[in-house]
């Protein structure tokens, strides 16, 4: 099921994400994200699920199996880069904004800047094609909130 997936989604020219496959692809950098320092903690599992659930009107069963299918998918995904830029060029740029808040959101969820998920959140924003300023901002939001 992911091989296919990913096979359309890094294409030289991926055609648009439907809604279904641009919340997989999106949640898996969630994922992604809260994985990089070595410990997926269960706060950053629950702030998937809450992210999730919020941001898709999903219920809370709903949004824990769309987690799972995203943890599945970002083992198998391809390095950041190329993930991330197929997302970029498959995602509209106002939803890779909120990408962003929910990146931080995931980040910020342990109560702990960890350097490689800051370095990840800077490698990731700019291959989205976020500017550092909207990702600051975008930070500062979820920090306050």
């Amino acid at each position: 099921m992911f091989a296919d997936f990913l096979k359309r989604l890094t294409q030289p020219e991926p055609a648009p994400l439907d809604d279904g496959d641009a919340r997989l692809a999106l949640t898996a950098l969630l994922v992604r994200v809260a994985r990089s320092d070595g410990d997926y903690a269960d706060r950053e599992i629950s702030r998937i699920d809450r992210i999730a659930a919020a941001r898709y009107g999903l219920s809370p069963f709903e949004a824990t199996a769309l987690r799972r299918d995203a943890e599945t998918l970002e083992s198998e995904a391809p390095d950041t880069v190329r993930f991330t830029r197929a997302i970029k060029d498959a995602v509209p740029y106002d939803h890779r904004i909120g990408v962003i808040e929910a990146l931080w959101q995931v980040v910020l969820a342990d109560g702990e800047r960890d350097e490689a998920e800051d370095a990840l959140l800077r490698l990731v924003s700019n291959l989205l094609g976020v500017s550092d300023v909207d990702s600051a901002l975008a930070r500062q939001r979820m920090e306050k909130g």
